[in-house]
């Protein structure tokens, strides 16, 4: 008996050994839209892109494991998905799925040489196998909706492309990159100002109104007005313009900062799940080795298919 299980746990461990993935594009929005359905909080950035004016501009990848002998899915499911955007502020990658299988995917597709990134928890060490994370803490995705948003007062006024100069302003006392004109045009941005300079602004990350998803971001408080509540009135007058057009309207905060955490809290902010955010810098700086693998991975599959085996 024991050493049947000796032999099964040993076939089990080579089958492992060589699993074997389909890697293949995906350029239906409505097939994208039910794999991210399944945790909408978590891939709401992703779920923004599939906004007609954002997917031109987004690219996906997913993996889907095969069986040993054949090319049919194998019946234990274990899918990953990558999207590759260029949009807002820069390049930016949400993965979800199987860590197995994320693997798959960025062998061969890992995107831009610096991107900013979103994985789930349980995808740290492969994240960290292929990039270089500037953060490495785990971080709070939260929600509000009409029902629990409490606003606060205060003189929160709409920034536009033509307040770019101040916005950069205030980005350079805590060291931050720029901004640009259409960004803020294009998303929703509030600044509190004092004796005529910005001191404090929120803005967004995605705004999406067709798909009914924002995220809030670019928060953003001059050190020495730092708990005055400048920072929550201009948060509080992003989401209360947001949840006007949009249903699913979050942010995300690191884990560790309770302060910022409290004020989110009180506006009306819930903990939806964890994940990691982070800027990633890929570790194949010159993507030689994902086109080597690439080139194998299409001899293997054939027909303008890939199929890594791993």
């Amino acid at each position: 008996m024991i050493k049947d299980r000796l032999q099964q746990t040993h076939a089990g461990e080579q089958a492992a050994a060589k699993a074997r993935y389909r890697v293949e594009p995906l350029a239906d929005p409505e097939a994208i839209r039910l794999l991210l359905g399944r945790q909408p909080a978590y891939a709401a950035f992703a779920l923004a892109h599939l906004e007609p004016r954002l997917f031109p501009r987004s690219y996906w990848w997913r993996a889907v494991p095969l069986a040993a002998a054949g090319s049919a899915p194998a019946p234990d499911g274990g899918e990953a998905l990558v999207m590759h955007a260029r949009t807002g502020l820069g390049p930016s990658l949400v993965a979800l799925g199987a860590p197995q299988a994320l693997e798959a995917i960025l062998r061969l597709h890992p995107g831009p040489f610096y991107t900013f990134a979103t994985f789930q928890v349980e995808h740290a060490s492969v994240a960290r196998r292929h990039f270089s994370l500037s953060r490495r803490g785990v971080s709070l995705r939260m929600s509000v909706s009409i029902e629990t948003f409490r606003p606060v007062d205060g003189a929160a006024r709409r920034l536009r492309g033509r307040d770019l100069g101040d916005v950069d302003d205030l980005q350079r006392s805590e060291g931050f990159g720029f901004h640009s004109a259409a960004a803020l045009d294009d998303g929703v941005y509030y600044g509190v100002y004092d004796a005529g300079r910005l001191v404090a602004m929120a803005g967004t990350h995605v705004v999406a109104p067709e798909v009914g998803v924002a995220i809030v971001g670019n928060v953003v408080t001059r050190p020495r007005y730092r708990r005055r509540g400048y920072g929550a009135a201009a948060t509080s007058a992003v989401t209360a313009d947001l949840l006007e057009t949009c249903s699913l309207v979050l942010l995300t905060v690191e884990e560790r900062n309770e302060t910022a955490l409290r004020v989110y809290q009180r506006l009306g902010y819930r903990e939806e799940c964890r994940l990691i955010e982070s800027g990633a810098r890929r570790k194949d700086a010159f993507g030689l080795a994902s086109l080597l693998r690439r080139w194998l991975a299409r001899r293997r599959g054939g027909a303008g298919r890939e199929v890594v085996v791993r």
